[in-house]
């Protein structure tokens, strides 16, 4: 069964996991499996959390499959394994441990058939894979939420682009596209705590504020889009995260800024799989 490969979205409150036929080019539905993780816990706890939920997807199939390929946040040493992040408020237990060993042993396979993989690649790969980007072998994908995640592809192979801390405006992009900046700039403005933009959408349109927020968040993001290709001159982006649900309100707007910054129409595309895309993208590269 080469064909079947596990897939794993590890986030800092999440993991996902489903088996994936790279042969039809999606996930076996029955094999779904997703868990809350305290990612403040110990790396023994942590890991733990990962091979149960994994195992439940696994158990869900007849055939167990021969390898697992893991979509995780950075920084990271991917080739070898070596969870480098720190100061981030998440798996402050797992920095400089080589949780594919960790994980290999827990799960009592080969550290060989464990892959690790940037997840902003991940759900590039995905797209291109099977999704809004599938016969475009050059492009650049942003994911939009807690923070902001970016991506290329290169020579064939997507890689984390690593631009959420480039310079931009008064502060990195960062400050300006993630969460984050609508909860500050809505506080700014109106004097409320959102939650999340979700928060914003559902209880919020009436506010005079609402369109003043999307439109400034439009243009920010397309700034930050002009200079991004500027940098790896691709022929599509496609955007995902949580903040592209709200795409009715700031998609267009975000087009039409760039059209006028570039003098043409760039495309610009939604996510068609959504969270499904990083977990495709995950299984696809191994």
């Amino acid at each position: 069964m080469e064909n079947i490969v596990l897939g794993a979205d590890i986030g800092g409150s999440h993991i996902t996991a489903a088996l994936i036929d790279l042969e039809g080019k999606n996930e076996i539905g029955e094999s779904w499996s997703r868990a809350r993780l305290d990612s403040g816990g110990s790396a023994e706890d942590i890991i733990e959390a990962w091979a149960e939920t994994m195992e439940k997807s696994m158990e869900s199939y007849p055939v167990k499959p021969t390898k697992i390929s893991i979509a995780m946040p950075g920084p990271m040493d991917y080739k070898n394994g070596i969870c480098q992040i720190k100061d981030q408020d998440k798996y402050t237990a797992l920095y400089n441990i080589n949780i594919k060993e960790m994980l290999a042993a827990r799960l009592g396979i080969s550290p060989a058939s464990v892959n690790f993989k940037n997840d902003a690649a991940c759900f590039l790969t995905g797209e291109i894979f099977t999704g809004s980007l599938k016969g475009i072998d050059n492009a650049i994908g942003l994911t939009l939420g807690t923070g902001l995640g970016t991506s290329h592809i290169e020579n064939g192979e997507a890689f984390d682009s690593d631009l959420w801390k480039m310079p931009f405006l008064q502060g990195i992009a960062e400050d300006y596209i993630s969460t984050r900046w609508f909860i500050k700039r809505f506080k700014e403005l109106a004097d409320v705590e959102l939650k999340d933009v979700k928060d914003l959408v559902d209880h919020y349109q009436d506010s005079p504020y609402f369109k003043t927020i999307f439109l400034e968040f439009s243009l920010n993001l397309a700034k930050f889009i002009h200079k991004f290709i500027r940098k790896k001159m691709p022929n599509a982006a496609v955007i995902g995260g949580s903040i592209a649900n709200a795409e009715d309100y700031f998609l267009n707007d975000t087009r039409k800024f760039l059209a006028q910054m570039m003098g043409y129409s760039f495309p610009i595309r939604r996510s068609t799989l959504g969270e499904k895309a990083t977990l495709l993208g995950a299984g696809s590269s191994f």
